[in-house]
């Protein structure tokens, strides 16, 4: 008989314990929290950056090369060649001099470093 009080009382402070640790949860939900002045939310990260620029060219612009390129790490990029089948640019990346090849379509995609 005190093994089976002993194993109820147990089993009860197990429920208590768990119903407890889920009424702390259901009441946080309803909390509102604001940041910034008053109670407006602050902008989301993009709201004031400008739109990518659109290059209608037919191919490849090197502009648009050497943006793709600092997109990838490449610092100090320049358009070294422009042929009508690639944009090579150059500069430097992690490890020292890096080149990067684009095809010269619209879009730039990258052929190879």
């Amino acid at each position: 008989m005190k093994q089976m009080l002993a194993k109820l009382g147990v089993a009860v402070a197990v429920a208590v314990t768990a119903l407890s640790g889920t009424a702390d949860f259901a009441s946080a939900q309803g909390v509102d929290i604001y940041v910034g002045p008053g109670r407006h939310r602050p902008p989301p990260p993009d709201y004031d950056r400008p739109p990518p620029p659109r290059f209608d060219r037919r191919g490849c612009d090197p502009r648009q090369a050497i943006d793709v390129a600092r997109s990838y790490g490449l610092r100090r990029a320049r358009v070294v060649d422009v042929t009508p089948r690639r944009v090579i640019v150059d500069g430097f990346g992690r490890r020292g001099p890096d080149t990067m090849m684009f095809a010269n379509v619209r879009g730039c995609p990258l052929l190879g470093r």
